[in-house]
């Protein structure tokens, strides 16, 4: 398949990008800098908050990954706002790839969010509520406007919603359910980059909210859905 990263440059983007290429796909890397991603991957330079530039990067291709976010530190981004990146980019530029993912034809969709918000809005720890109060504020409520448009667009979509992120090694397929289930509350990127390749090429969670975290047991787990 051809596949579209929007958010390469990202911990998860960049490890999707890796997943995907190791296992045959042809991958173009969608960022600002036009920055090298991994060997094999094609890149395009471009602004997710210009529609022109993401209808130019999506069309031709059977599939588009969206890990859009906010790097910066929390606190200074929650204080004074973000430096380098706007602060509606999920939102607003998720809408754009939606917008020319329809235009041009293009059906499966794939976004990464986060645990907290949407279906799984009320599984949330009082702690990482607190959190995600005091310093996610405005980054949350951009993010329940990403998914709330996803899950209205009316293309093959999945929603993948990671737990707390780590940069570990293991590279297994996390616990993944549509119930909003959770095993361990971190899970590695690699994992979430497994799961993301896996929702772009096949059928098995479209139109699913899916918590990501890593198994209780020590091997990887089947994903939970609902039936």
């Amino acid at each position: 398949m051809k596949i579209l990263i929007m958010g390469a440059t990202g911990g998860s983007g960049r490890a999707a990008a890796e997943r995907l290429v190791a296992e045959g796909h042809e991958v173009t890397a969608f960022s600002r800098r036009g920055v090298a991603v991994a060997p094999g991957v094609r890149v395009v330079s471009g602004d997710a908050m210009n529609p022109a530039d993401v209808a130019r990067a999506v069309a031709g291709h059977d599939a588009v990954i969206v890990t859009l976010g906010i790097t910066e530190n929390p606190l200074r981004v929650r204080l004074f706002g973000p430096r380098h990146t706007p602060a509606a980019v999920r939102s607003v530029g998720t809408r754009n790839v939606i917008a020319a993912m329809q235009a041009h034809g293009v059906r499966r969709l794939v976004v990464q969010t986060t645990f907290g918000v949407g279906a799984t809005r009320d599984r949330l720890g009082w702690l990482d509520a607190l959190f995600f109060a005091l310093l996610l504020k405005p980054q949350i409520a951009d993010t329940e406007v990403q998914n709330r448009e996803v899950i209205e667009s009316g293309l093959e979509w999945v929603i993948a919603q990671p737990v707390h992120l780590t940069d570990d090694a293991d590279d297994d397929m996390p616990f993944a359910s549509a119930a909003g289930e959770t095993g361990r509350l971190k899970v590695s990127r690699r994992s979430v980059a497994r799961f993301l390749a896996r929702a772009a090429t096949s059928a098995e969670f479209v139109g699913r909210e899916v918590a990501l975290s890593r198994p209780v047991a020590p091997v990887s787990a089947p994903a939970r859905l609902p039936g």
